[in-house]
């Protein structure tokens, strides 16, 4: 007798799926075969290139010896070389010659300590010092100087018997006194200095031929106008308190001969102090020479 097999459905379907699913992995293994026969590769050929790498090695070449005489010369311009500028710091500024002053022989001799021993220097006289020459000092109040001015011009214009200084004087305060009424000047004019200017001027102007007090009046306020125009600190001043209706014809050619003559003087009284000096020292003496003559 035979037997006889039977399958269910269920079993056939499970084994088309066992076989199936087989099937696939066998597919995956061997994808998997083959990527990883791949990256093996690659690894392969990095790990060769690297051994490459550090096979090839670099040989130095054998360093030639020199000979022993261009050594000694190498030696010597590198030493040179270094020693130049050494040389250029160390190396002496240019002696620049410095003026002396010839020394006068004299006979007077003085100890000075030199190096701690002593030796004779010579004395030099006072009247060839090296020094700047002593300022002279002279000193003179405002009414002091006035009173000058007013002195020479009555010893100048001997003619006029009747002629004082306080009437020149008059004549300048109240010139300066119309100029602060009137608001032309903030200040007043009358200083040390400004009067020595005025004297310079009428020293060269006034002439001893004047026989009338209305020509010295004019020819003396001209020389104010001068004054007040170069020294004042105003940029300009009125014509009426300096101009008579005497002299309005010789006002301004007195005028241009005074600026034409004295320009030269005018500037060096205001530059040179010795120059001014002597033209204060000058206006001064009027006083005295006045005095000596009352005392005759």
């Amino acid at each position: 007798m035979g037997t006889v097999l039977s399958i269910s459905p269920v079993t056939k379907k499970a084994s088309i799926m066992d076989v199936e699913i087989a099937g696939e992995g066998i597919k995956n293994d061997k994808s998997l075969k083959r990527h990883s026969m791949f990256v093996s590769l690659s690894w392969k050929k990095l790990v060769a290139n690297s051994a490459k790498k550090s096979a090839k090695k670099v040989n130095p070449q054998p360093v030639r010896e020199l000979p022993s005489s261009q050594v000694a010369q190498l030696n010597s311009v590198n030493t040179r070389k270094t020693q130049q500028p050494e040389e250029k710091k160390l190396k002496a500024p240019i002696p620049v010659p410095v003026p002396t002053v010839p020394t006068v022989p004299t006979q007077n001799k003085e100890p000075v300590v030199q190096n701690g021993r002593l030796s004779s220097v010579q004395k030099q006289p006072s009247s060839l010092s090296l020094l700047s020459p002593r300022r002279i000092v002279i000193q003179a109040s405002t009414g002091e100087l006035l009173r000058c001015l007013g002195d020479f011009l009555c010893r100048r214009c001997y003619k006029l018997k009747e002629l004082n200084s306080g009437e020149v004087i008059l004549w300048f305060r109240n010139i300066d006194r119309t100029l602060l009424l009137q608001g032309w000047q903030d200040q007043g004019f009358i200083t040390p200095a400004n009067v020595v200017f005025v004297y310079l001027l009428c020293e060269d102007t006034i002439a001893d031929r004047i026989d009338s007090p209305a020509e010295l009046q004019g020819t003396f306020q001209t020389c104010l106008y001068l004054a007040y125009s170069y020294m004042g600190n105003e940029i300009s001043y009125p014509l009426k308190p300096f101009m008579n209706d005497s002299n309005k014809d010789v006002f301004w050619e007195t005028s241009l001969r005074v600026i034409n003559r004295l320009s030269a003087k005018m500037l060096q009284l205001n530059s040179d102090p010795h120059f001014f000096t002597e033209v204060f020292q000058d206006l001064k003496n009027q006083r005295d020479a006045v005095e000596s003559n009352l005392d005759r």
